[in-house]
């Protein structure tokens, strides 16, 4: 009896024994962690205008559509904002009119000025010649030579006005700068109206939402967040001790909290580059006395290769997850 009780207690010591060795080895192959958590892109919904929400589209959790409606904001301010920057443009259009009116103005009295100019050079040489002959008087020449002279300043006066001309009325139509400037001015005007309707940047769930018609919004301040349903993946804090056999690459059996019995698959995408703590708001220091050694954990990124095929089970950011990752890829031979 003696020796079955010894047999027994031998056998159970390497029941355990084998059992530790077992779970030793295959902790050691497939490293798991249950300090994981699902993610996915978290967008902030701001509006780019200020103004009242003349109509809110969406509740709390409703998925919507890349495009959809979401918030409207009251467009009376900002349609009064473009009609007046048109009128500003058509009166910058006008104005460029004008100049380019006094443009030709000007362009026709110097041609007039040098036509005069030429009468008058005619005059002074058809004088200069007959008093040379004795056939007039000193008079007429000096007359003709005042004459000539007045024509020739004439002349520079109309150059002068028609580069002032020039200068003041700039390019031709819509190159003018006073028209481009109201142009630009337009543009913006209508650019802001367009913001009033806030629409979703992408497809996903409406989250953190207590906006109601009526409110009053400032520009760039966030009203409530769109979880995206595109691109999922899983934060795993795994400890430094895995590490060692984990790459990019290899799979991973993901197990969610709120789905029992769920197996979903992922890749390893990376591995980061410095555990939680350094990039916590307080990192520890450990220059004292009574340290202690405390086993860290890095984030693994897990990237999400499968969902789950029942429309119920819907993925939701923050869930909790077992990561386990398949490193026996490194034990076979090359």
């Amino acid at each position: 009896m003696k020796k079955l009780k010894i047999l027994i207690l031998i056998a159970a010591i390497a029941a355990i024994g084998a059992g530790l060795w077992w779970w030793w080895e295959h902790d050691k192959v497939y490293p798991s962690t249950d300090d994981a958590y699902l993610q996915a892109n978290i967008l902030t919904i701001a509006p780019q205008v200020g103004g009242r929400v003349s109509r809110v589209a969406v509740s709390e959790n409703d998925h919507v559509k890349a495009g959809d409606l979401l918030v409207q904001l009251d467009t009376s301010t900002l349609n009064a904002a473009v009609d007046a920057a048109q009128a500003q443009y058509e009166i910058a259009r006008q104005g460029a009119g004008a100049s380019e009116s006094n443009v030709s103005a000007a362009t026709a009295n110097l041609a007039s000025a040098k036509a005069a100019l030429t009468d008058a050079q005619v005059s002074f040489d058809r004088t200069q010649a007959l008093f040379r002959l004795g056939d007039v008087a000193r008079a007429a020449l000096d007359q003709a030579t005042a004459t000539r002279d007045r024509a020739q300043a004439a002349v520079g006066a109309a150059e002068a006005a028609l580069a002032a001309a020039q200068d003041q009325a700039g390019a031709a139509g819509d190159d003018n700068a006073a028209v481009r400037a109201a142009l630009a001015d337009l543009g913006t005007a209508q650019i802001e109206l367009g913001y009033s309707r806030i629409t979703a940047p992408a497809s996903g769930w409406v989250s953190n939402i207590a906006l109601r018609t009526g409110s009053v919004v400032a520009a760039d301040a966030p009203l409530f967040a769109l979880v995206e349903d595109g691109e999922w993946w899983v934060d795993a804090n795994f400890k430094e001790t895995d590490l060692a056999r984990i790459r990019p690459g290899q799979p991973v059996t993901l197990e969610i909290d709120m789905y029992p019995g769920l197996k979903l698959q992922g890749t390893v995408e990376s591995i980061g580059a410095g555990s939680g703590a350094v990039f916590s708001l307080l990192p520890p220091q450990n220059a004292t006395g009574n340290w202690v050694k405390v086993t860290q954990r890095f984030p693994v990124r897990i990237r999400l290769e499968s969902k789950p095929q029942d429309a119920a089970m819907q993925l939701r950011v923050g869930a909790s997850v077992t990561a386990t990752v398949d490193t026996s890829s490194m034990d076979r031979p090359k």
